[in-house]
């Protein structure tokens, strides 16, 4: 398998925690988002929105959108499991992964900042308050999520790392890059401290990526 992405891309990020949780190998290739690579022609005829992650399977299928992706490799490789089996805790699972991917997420990935200062005449200090906002106000509601909807365990839904994870440390990775105050979350601080324990997060984090890409 080839792994298309950016090592600071949060979707990208969320993939390479997954593989890594699936024990699943894959050759990282790192497109260079801020010289636009993603939407050159060569990579657009892999992935037609010239965005990242795309993962292209050995037999030459490509999968795009981070969170289809690891719904796939929950199908063709279960174990160990990201989503619980019960209908109603695999609900749960889903609806903490996407209050993450889709309602926080896409309003401040790069394209997005990148519109704000380029296309609007935003400054910098405009731009960091428009991510600020849209954290805090998804953080506040992730946060009273888990804690109302406690579960015992370490990990947004019991005590090994689901779906849920996956999409939520990425995402508290790029809170701390734009300095958000994270102490009116300690559960998603404590969850996120659990998961990067494990060496399959800490072998996913950006840091770690420019030695292992091709």
């Amino acid at each position: 398998m080839i792994l298309y992405g950016h090592a600071m891309s949060s979707a990208s990020y969320r993939v390479r925690i997954a593989l890594a949780l699936k024990g699943l190998q894959a050759t990282s290739v790192l497109l260079d988002l801020r010289a636009g690579e993603q939407r050159r022609e060569a990579y657009v005829k892999i992935n037609s929105q010239g965005l990242v992650p795309a993962l292209v399977l050995d037999g030459g299928a490509v999968l795009t959108q981070s969170v289809a992706i690891i719904e796939y490799l929950e199908e063709a490789h279960p174990l160990p499991p990201l989503l619980p089996r019960a209908p109603l805790e695999r609900a749960r699972v889903r609806a903490l992964s996407q209050a993450i991917a889709c309602d926080v997420h896409p309003l401040n990935n790069l394209r997005v900042l990148q519109y704000l200062e380029t296309e609007l005449g935003h400054d910098k200090a405009v731009r960091d308050s428009w991510y600020g906002h849209w954290v805090r106000l998804g953080f506040a509601a992730l946060e009273d999520r888990l804690v109302r909807d406690a579960r015992p365990g370490r990990f947004c839904h019991g005590d090994s790392p689901t779906m849920a994870d996956v999409c939520l440390v990425p995402q508290v990775f790029n809170a701390r890059r734009f300095a958000i105050d994270l102490e009116p979350y300690p559960c998603i601080v404590g969850i996120d401290a659990a998961c990067r324990e494990l060496p399959q997060f800490q072998g996913a984090a950006p840091d770690r990526q420019a030695q292992a890409a091709t």
